[in-house]
């Protein structure tokens, strides 16, 4: 979830302001044309990033899940994003990832271009199905070596898929950016950070730009694709607002987090946690970090959305992670990366 607060409305631009009286003392060089608002924070395509994108159809259900796909070898990245977030988050890393492994991101529920019976369903145990069922409907019952990353609400849907062990080809696991005790503790606030949002906006380009300058995201291109997804067009108020009805899912929120490190730590496959910040590590974790039973990366000079603002050094790390624990049937070799002696399947 989005954590970022005390944000303040844009200031719009100002075109007709009266020019200040030409000085001789006050001359400067013309400077070179420079890239409007609208230019600099327009929306991209999704085609720029990932190869194809598709809609799962869930058997015996109305939902239906939107993906997009890059890559056609190795084992399957399987890419599950935040709240209020959508698939798209992960557009800039799926185009370097895509080189060495496939590369899934998955609309969950109430998000992007996914559309289900009951939008407002954001339990931990719904969401985990809902992972289950799509990919047994894009790979059937033999599916491909899976790695599960999965960003602040998305790491939990990952940890909860591997706690429920309904996925036997699951191989690896990357948690972006979540831990049990913040997030918990965080709680609290999360009705008055989402109240505080600017909640209209008058163009995509505008929501891109508050996104960017607000502070949630710090990457402008990947701000560019990711935004509009999480947008809808209000016909009655003439103006986009957000998607995804996150302030109407609080009876879901703390099923999220409670007893998501000592889940994490009992999954039975390599393990991986990215955070922007050491203070973000609970008791739990630094426990087990210290007993060696994951890898623990903290990524400098990102913000919560690290996918999304280092993605390029988030793609390599994933690919890292995946070759030094040799996950596919022949693994992702790398020049120069450890291998342990035995393969892991």
């Amino acid at each position: 979830m989005d954590s970022s607060s005390n944000l303040n409305p844009l200031r719009e631009d100002i075109s007709d302001e009266e020019p200040a009286p030409a000085s001789v003392f006050a001359t400067r060089p013309l400077r070179p044309p420079s890239t409007s608002s609208s230019e600099k924070y327009s929306p991209v395509e999704w085609t720029s990033y990932f190869d194809k994108e598709d809609d799962v159809s869930i058997p015996g259900s109305n939902d239906v899940f939107h993906v997009y796909m890059a890559g056609t070898e190795g084992p399957v990245v399987f890419c599950l994003h935040g709240g209020g977030f959508s698939g798209l988050s992960f557009s800039i890393v799926a185009s370097k990832i895509k080189e060495k492994a496939r590369v899934v991101a998955m609309d969950l529920r109430g998000h992007g271009k996914s559309v289900s019976e009951d939008e407002l369903d954001l339990s931990l145990e719904t969401m985990s199905s809902d992972v289950v069922a799509v990919i047994k409907e894009l790979y059937g019952d033999s599916p491909p070596a899976i790695v599960l990353v999965g960003h602040s609400m998305g790491g939990s849907v990952a940890v909860q898929v591997a706690a429920n062990k309904t996925l036997p080809s699951l191989a690896g696991l990357v948690v972006v950016d979540v831990v049990e005790g913040t997030a918990v503790a965080s709680l609290i606030h999360m009705q008055k950070i989402l109240s505080n949002r600017m909640q209209h906006f008058p163009s995509i380009q505008k929501a891109i730009e508050y996104s960017v300058r607000g502070g949630s995201l710090r990457n402008i291109d990947s701000a560019r694709v990711s935004i509009p997804t999480t947008l809808k067009y209000d016909d009655s108020k003439h103006c986009y607002t957000y998607r995804t009805r996150l302030e109407q899912t609080e009876q879901y929120w703390k099923g999220w987090y409670e007893g998501l490190s000592e889940k994490f730590l009992s999954s039975p496959v390599p393990k991986l946690l990215l955070l922007a910040g050491t203070d973000r590590l609970d008791r739990t974790l630094t426990i087990g970090q210290m007993q060696g039973k994951f890898q623990m990366i903290v990524v400098k000079h990102t913000g919560h959305a690290i996918q999304e603002d280092v993605p390029e050094e988030f793609a390599n790390l994933v690919v890292n992670f995946i070759s030094r624990n040799r996950i596919g049937p022949h693994g992702v070799e790398i020049p120069g990366t450890w291998k342990p002696s035995q393969p892991k399947t």
